[in-house]
């Protein structure tokens, strides 16, 4: 049996120039209009924690979607950690509600060499750990984490509906990731011997409408998308198609869809 090679180059959509993106302003803006994580997710976190007062990071926080509903339902947390390597998405963070919080300490770096003050008995990374340099995090995650401490990857995910298929068909002719394939990030690290899986659980589905214009403009906040690389041009076409698909099924102001969110955790590797 040969051993994996935890120093295999990542997929080339994952690359650091695509992962850049996320510090572009018109992808910070657009953040706002992701919906958020159901809030079973926060439940699922809770039983991952030991009693008693804990600490935690929230690795490439973003805007701070995760990091916020932590610390509004896990009473435990008495200091979190959220570090983002876009500086932007950090000062939206902390301007928005609960982002003064004492306990919650924002930090702008990447999480390769930022300044980490462990042990952690819970590090959680939403939706961003496919754009880290993974031979260098998980094992310094491992490091940072306590006895018992876990690591839990925390997804958000739109179920399929009527317009899935026409939408993805639009995604595909206007993105600037040209380099994009499938994946599941999971697969990527447990197959590189970087975790090993302890546990998942899915949240039930959770019902979000959203205005339309909120709704498209949801999708320029992935990867692929930014208005700052796309022209005025292909931008408003996408707009336009996606508004035309939308309509044709009846859908002019507003869009109904549900949500599922995730949770994989386990222990990175040394």
């Amino acid at each position: 049996m040969t051993n994996p090679d935890r120093f295999a180059p990542k997929p080339v959509h994952l690359g650091p120039q695509y992962g850049a993106q996320f510090g572009d302003s018109s992808i910070v803006h657009a953040y706002r209009f992701r919906p958020p994580y159901p809030g079973e997710i926060y439940g699922f976190l809770s039983d991952l924690l030991p009693r008693g007062p804990v600490n935690a990071l929230d690795a490439g926080c973003g805007s701070g979607d995760l990091a916020l509903g932590m610390l509004a339902s896990l009473p435990d947390i008495v200091r979190l950690d959220a570090i983002d390597l876009a500086a932007e998405m950090v000062a939206v963070g902390r301007q928005r509600p609960g982002g003064d919080d004492p306990r919650l300490n924002w930090q702008v770096a990447p999480i390769e060499t930022a300044s980490l003050d462990p042990p952690y008995a819970l590090i959680t990374a939403g939706e961003s750990l496919h754009w880290m340099d993974w031979p260098v995090v998980m094992p310094r995650f491992r490091t940072a984490l306590q006895p018992g401490g876990v690591l839990a990857i925390v997804g958000r995910g739109e179920q399929p509906s009527p317009w899935s298929e026409g939408l993805l068909e639009i995604v595909r002719r206007y993105t600037t990731n040209r380099d994009f394939q499938p994946y599941d990030i999971i697969d990527e690290l447990t197959s590189r011997g970087l975790f090993t899986v302890r546990g998942t659980r899915k949240t039930a589905p959770v019902t979000h409408q959203q205005s339309i214009d909120g709704y498209i403009e949801s999708w320029h906040s992935r990867n692929g998308l930014s208005r700052d690389r796309m022209t005025p041009d292909t931008a408003a076409a996408f707009d336009r198609e996606t508004r035309e698909l939308l309509a044709g099924l009846g859908h002019q102001e507003t869009v109904t869809f549900e949500v599922v969110g995730s949770v994989t955790w386990g222990l990175p590797a040394r």
